[in-house]
């Protein structure tokens, strides 16, 4: 019988500790056992890493019948609901999928460029000039913005409001560390007490109060926006409304609350994190920044502000892995996993594999580029893979592109301090640890005509999946 992967042998609870920096208790374990090997969390079943492409194709082959990655992730965001893509499994997470994807790709969101900048540019109107501030927070701004307008569909100023500050208080509470690293059965256990619902500082009780207040403006807005049946409506909430499966059968309220929230939590930090760490990056990288401001000034195609983000999001992961609850054991090279154990590819590994980014450690758009740039897209896994690559992806991708030119076209940016940002754990994300400090200076913004304006392509849907309208 195949081995165990080798491991650390320390107790769960140490091992558990250095989750305050995984990215590099990570790297010390490749170091010491190679590209398989085991880890312990408290609260969390037996958990096997893997280190390259090819290794998390393997796990990613068991998508379809042999894990249940929903169940996993249901332990840590049980306020998504039992509906949401991110903690279902099976047939029902099939037609969910179905249903959602054909409202975030192609000729969906094909409208959705010239409001996303327009939202952008708004906001960086009132950045500061010449003084340091930290971008992190004026991407979560933006970005939050475009989920109210383009998921939520909220066009009244006040119901803006109320669900702008709902969805703050939401993201801040359930994304805590505190929450995140709370073993699954404690939280669980929380989450049911009366007692400890009574506890105002408990990270759980934070979480649940958010979770109520939104869900209360949430099923007032669905029932709103049923009643007025409005056909024409091009956002996701609208298409959600109208969506049928196979048999017909449209989405209920709660299934369609599952997943608004759900794109909140995979939408709303990640795209933030991702344009953070993209700025982090260009600004201590001046020549690469240099050439992207002068193809933006010059209305230049998205070749290379797509190489860019993709060169961020390889350097700088913001989900450090997602792993997969086995239902029946699994071969990794010489290793076998048994079956109860969770199996991760882990993604600031992977992006880190010299055999395929020789130099990690620089920032180079132009390993995605060319004819050379199959393997670095093949290793390239920032949204997953398998059958439950995210979703969103399409949308994610366009849209930190379009905000990306936007903040060129309109500020020129320099870190304030030289040194890189350390990357820190924020619930499940990687941030930058002074969130993306900079100093903008007023860039003479050229005019130009709608002829004139860059075009962002629309990429087409994972494969297996259909795009709108197709």
């Amino acid at each position: 019988m195949p081995p165990l992967p080798p491991g650390s042998r320390q107790p769960a609870f140490l091992q558990t500790l250095h989750m305050r920096d995984p990215v590099r208790y990570f790297e010390t374990l490749r170091r010491r056992h190679g590209p398989v090997f085991r880890m312990k969390l408290l609260g969390f079943p037996p958990q096997v890493v893997v280190s390259t492409a090819e290794l998390a194709a393997e796990i990613y082959r068991t998508d379809g019948d042999g894990n249940r990655a929903g169940a996993l992730r249901a332990g840590y965001v049980p306020w998504l609901g039992q509906h949401s893509l991110l903690t279902n499994d099976g047939e029902e997470w099939w037609r969910h999928r179905k249903l959602l994807s054909p409202t975030l790709h192609g000729r969906s969101i094909a409208g959705y460029p010239g409001l996303i900048a327009e939202i952008a540019a708004q906001d960086i109107r009132t950045w500061p000039l010449g003084r340091p501030f930290a971008l992190r927070e004026h991407m979560q701004t933006i970005t939050l913005e475009v989920i109210l307008r383009l998921v939520f569909g909220v066009r009244d100023a006040e119901q803006g409001a109320r669900l702008r500050a709902g969805l703050i208080d939401l993201s801040k509470a359930t994304g805590s560390a505190a929450l995140f690293l709370t073993p699954a059965r404690l939280r669980a256990w929380a989450q049911r007490s009366p007692l400890a619902m009574r506890l105002p500082f408990l990270p759980t009780t934070r979480a649940a109060q958010a979770v109520r207040t939104v869900d209360g403006i949430l099923f007032a807005e669905i029932a709103r926006r049923r009643a007025e049946a409005d056909v024409d409506a091009d956002d996701v909430l609208g298409r959600l409304l109208r969506a049928r499966d196979d048999a017909g059968r449209p989405l209920g309220d709660q299934e369609i609350r599952d997943e608004l929230l759900t794109l909140l939590e995979a939408g709303l930090e990640t795209t933030a994190t991702g344009l953070s760490w993209t700025f982090e990056r260009l600004m201590r990288n001046p020549e690469v920044l240099a050439r992207l401001q002068e193809e933006v000034e010059r209305g230049e195609d998205d070749t290379y502000l797509d190489a860019v983000v993709k060169e961020a999001l390889r350097s700088r992961p913001v989900i450090f892995g997602m792993g997969r609850l086995l239902d029946e054991p699994l071969r990794l090279g010489a290793y076998e996993v048994p079956a109860g154990w969770v199996a991760i590819p882990m993604f600031s590994l992977i992006h880190q594999d010299r055999s395929v980014y020789p130099d990690p450690g620089a920032f180079r758009p132009e390993r995605f580029l060319g004819d050379d740039a199959k393997p670095a897209q093949k290793s390239f896994l920032p949204f997953g893979g398998g059958r439950r690559y995210c979703v969103g992806a399409q949308l994610a991708t366009m849209e930190m592109k379009i905000i990306t030119r936007e903040v060129l076209r309109h500020v020129r940016l320099s870190p304030a301090d030289p040194a890189p940002e350390a990357q820190r754990m924020w619930h499940a994300t990687l941030i930058p640890g002074k969130h993306a400090v900079a100093v903008a200076r007023e860039q003479p913004l050229k005019r130009r005509t709608p002829a004139e304006e860059p075009k962002c392509p629309v990429h087409p849907a994972p494969s297996g999946e259909k795009p709108a309208g197709k």
